[in-house]
């Protein structure tokens, strides 16, 4: 066996993030963790890559016990992890983000040009192609994961830990990326993969453990286990089937009429946009990353503004305003990006919470705190946030357990329109099924939803009627009975039906 931790455990005071998990490791593996947020997954990885320090337990590397008191000793160890949120420079190149820590050169001189040579090899060797000479800011989310792999077999890495590897690829992006996670496996890498796609884990695992409140609760082959099954030991119940029920739309809740953003280099990011959302509908929005549909967001959330063209929310026209304004007009919105549009890393569960809601959870220029825990509360019960406390600090919190956070104060806001940007990214299973259930209860209580996601099968579950943008334009509907993964794709790739 190549890697064995054997009874790790993890606590914080008295919460216990691991409880007496045993996990191994074979040569040429690759062995996926699932689990609902805060069932303990990346904490026991954290462990492995010497990020944190186990309360009791030991790994076993090669049958040699060891102990990694930090990153560096786990790299050195012949451990490498790819995180989450990539950890590149941006305005470096390629090259020099994957050499970075051991450069070529001698004395004080980089060797560009050997680093070049380097990253090629590295490349030819395992099949992965990137341009060593393009800077990070300018290459695609799937170029700079590949980069975070490269990365670390420059270091020299046997086992590579992949923290939800697939969050911000495109479903092309992603299958390449499992491509080569099998070829690397061929070639003798081991993988840990932490993931709550099923479908991914099932295409690409050879053994796949279950994690549930920081203990096993299963380790199972691929060939003897499918998605019912892991589910199941996921959430330790039956997931309930999605019902969305058949509604006439009421009145226009949001209109976009020829919208235009001018791009940086002639191209305009927006051009011409139209389209609208009624009243008890949900509209989703399909493409590939990068056309347009950020943009889109930002402008009718008045995060940006258009150079022309007209928004209207619930019949007011709201073209140019503050995103204060607008969401008093009658906007709820669930950013795409729950750090940078989303919360405040620094502010509390609480506060984080209250955000949205502060004018009417006052009275007389003071904040009503009793209301203010007890509906925030109520959020973190009914959506299983695992916090530990009102007053924690969201940057401790799991991605998933703060997009949690994000949904249900955007849900509690009431609005008669709600924009859903990818609503359930980076959310385990369960969680996953609480807030389709939520959106779709919004949608019978007459609120117009528009959906973005890049996960096809969540478009295809709750859109009523789907558009798809390309490179700046929509580049077609379908009613959600035409609409599939195949029609949907072509269009997302400029092509026609």
């Amino acid at each position: 066996m190549l890697l064995q931790m054997d009874n790790i455990t993890k606590k914080y005071g008295e919460f216990s993030a691991n409880r007496g998990i045993d996990f191994s490791l074979r040569a040429g593996e690759v062995h996926a963790i699932v689990g609902e947020n805060g069932a303990g997954k990346t904490t026991l990885m954290r462990i492995l890559y010497g990020m944190e320090q186990p309360t009791s337990g030991t790994i076993r590397l090669n049958g040699k016990e060891v102990s990694f008191a930090s990153p560096l000793d786990a790299i050195q160890g012949g451990i490498g992890m790819v995180h989450q949120h990539f950890m590149l420079f941006p305005t470096f190149t390629i090259a020099e983000n994957i050499v970075i820590g051991n450069e070529p050169g001698s004395g004080a001189g980089f060797d560009r040009k050997q680093a070049v040579k380097i990253v090629e090899g590295l490349c030819e060797k395992y099949g992965m192609k990137v341009d060593p000479r393009a800077t990070v800011s300018s290459s695609a989310p799937g170029v700079q994961q590949r980069v975070e792999i490269l990365k670390v077999l420059y270091q020299g890495a046997e086992i590579i830990i992949l923290d939800e590897p697939t969050g911000v690829l495109t479903p092309l992006e992603v299958q390449e990326l499992l491509d080569a996670i099998k070829q690397l496996s061929k070639q003798g890498k081991s993988f840990i993969l932490i993931s709550h796609k099923l479908n991914e884990v099932l295409d690409v695992a050879d053994r796949i453990t279950v994690l549930r409140d920081g203990a096993v609760t299963g380790v199972v082959e691929k060939g003897n286990t499918d998605a019912h099954q892991l589910s199941r030991l996921m959430v330790g119940r039956e997931l309930m089937e999605l019902d969305r029920k058949p509604i006439t739309p009421g009145e226009k809740v949001l209109e976009v009429s020829d919208v235009s953003i001018r791009g940086t280099k002639g191209k305009p990011v927006l051009d011409g946009v139209n389209l609208e959302v009624r009243a008890g509908e949900v509209v989703g929005i399909a493409g590939i990353s990068g056309n347009g549909q950020s943009e889109l967001l930002q402008v009718i959330s008045g995060l940006a503004q258009p150079d022309s063209g007209r928004i209207a929310v619930s019949g007011k026209d709201v073209t140019g305003m503050s995103t204060r304004e607008i969401r008093e007009h009658g906007l709820a919105h669930i950013p795409e990006d729950r750090y940078v549009w989303g919360a405040n890393r620094t502010a509390t569960v609480m506060d984080t919470g209250l955000m949205g809601h502060q004018r009417r959870l006052q009275q007389g220029g003071f904040l009503k705190l009793k209301d203010i825990r007890t509906l925030v509360s109520g959020w973190v019960q009914k959506f299983s946030i695992k916090t530990g406390s009102l007053e924690t600090s969201t940057q401790y919190l799991s991605g998933g357990n703060l997009q949690k956070l994000i949904v249900a104060r955007e849900l509690e806001q009431g609005t008669p329109f709600l924009i859903a940007a990818e609503p359930t990214r980076g959310v385990d299973i369960g969680a996953m099924e609480t807030i389709h259930g939520e959106l779709l209860k919004r949608r019978e209580e007459g609120t117009g939803i528009l959906l973005v996601s890049s996960e096809l099968t969540e478009i295809l579950k709750l859109s009523d009627r789907v558009l798809v943008m390309y490179e700046g334009r929509i580049a077609g509907e379908l009613s959600a009975k035409d609409a599939t993964e195949e029609k949907l794709g072509l269009l997302m790739a400029g092509g026609t039906l």
